[in-house]
């Protein structure tokens, strides 16, 4: 990178363990040796990544946000309205970093500022939901609740076990009981399908939430396509386990299971469906319409398969 570059680093204080605010220093001292000049911003509500791009951007040529993956959600939302499109670095320090772990970005502070200082891009699909963009998933069902409804002081204390605590053991038994199916159509690139379904998610990662596990070599990043996984079908509560049993292991050979790639979907329900988009929660929704914006911008990461487009 030109050491002449200034940074505009944003920072989410809360996330994960906190470890964002700790290691400030580190990342102003790798800057700083390289001789780049720097803005610094902490984030105090919702939103306020997205706001602090939109305020700043046109004094910087790179804007890097240290959080989790809602941290990244609310940059690229303030990014991509912006006409002329910063790239991006990303620092995770979140509960999960799903994104981060499929594009080869280190969860240590200063490996990750490493691989920001190194200079390498690759273009990365970003999902439209309705009028709000997500970078890696947005989702409804039986396991949407468990993402919005872990408590923000067990995610800081746990880290990715606060959600099997909290989602897993504390209210698998409440969510199981009341597990009732949605009936939806859905239209995308190559048909529609109408049916009840009890769990969805559009994503473009291999990793979603711990939950889900796709083959690398057939998810890609920047190949203007996002797969949708959903699930139907179930007769008991229970099948809920097997099902995420066979997902974990790659395993998509049943009926309650549909596994596709598009580029556009409208997926529409008689009533209002709460989502979460990158994990946090999205608002309740009859009728959606997503797209994938394809190589919509350039984030730093390492070389891998996972962004060779086809």
């Amino acid at each position: 990178m030109d050491n002449t570059k200034k940074v505009l680093l944003i920072i989410n204080p809360c996330a994960g363990r906190k470890k964002s605010k700790s290691g400030t220093f580190d990342i102003v001292d790798v800057f700083s040796h390289i001789g780049f000049d720097f803005i610094i911003k902490t984030t105090t509500c919702v939103g306020d990544a997205a706001n602090i791009v939109r305020k700043f951007y046109d004094e910087c040529d790179i804007v890097v946000c240290c959080g989790g993956d809602g941290t990244l959600n609310e940059t690229i939302n303030g990014v991509m309205g912006l006409e002329r499109r910063l790239p991006i670095g990303y620092i995770p320090t979140g509960s999960t970093n799903d994104l981060a772990l499929t594009m080869g970005i280190p969860v240590n502070i200063k490996k990750a500022t490493d691989v920001i200082v190194s200079g390498h891009m690759n273009r990365l699909d970003v999902g439209l939901f309705n009028n709000r963009y997500f970078c890696y998933v947005a989702s409804f069902g039986v396991a949407t609740e468990i993402a919005y409804s872990t408590p923000q002081k067990m995610k800081n204390l746990l880290g990715h076990a606060a959600y099997i605590i909290d989602g897993g053991l504390l209210h698998i038994v409440s969510v199981l009981k009341n597990i009732k199916p949605i009936p939806m159509s859905i239209e995308y690139d190559n048909g529609t399908l109408e049916d009840d379904f009890y769990f969805g998610a559009i994503s473009n990662s291999v990793s979603v939430g711990g939950l889900f596990r796709y083959d690398m070599n057939s998810v890609k990043l920047n190949d203007g396509l996002f797969e949708i996984i959903l699930v139907r079908g179930m007769k008991h509560a229970t099948d809920v386990f097997e099902l995420l049993k066979k997902v974990k292991m790659k395993d998509y050979n049943d009926d309650r299971l549909i596994l596709l790639k598009t580029e556009n979907a409208r997926i529409i329900s008689e009533q209002a469906v709460p989502w979460t988009l990158d994990g946090e929660f999205g608002g309740k929704h009859k009728d959606i319409r997503f797209a994938v914006n394809s190589q919509a911008i350039d984030i730093c990461s390492p070389k891998s398969i996972i962004f060779n487009a086809k």
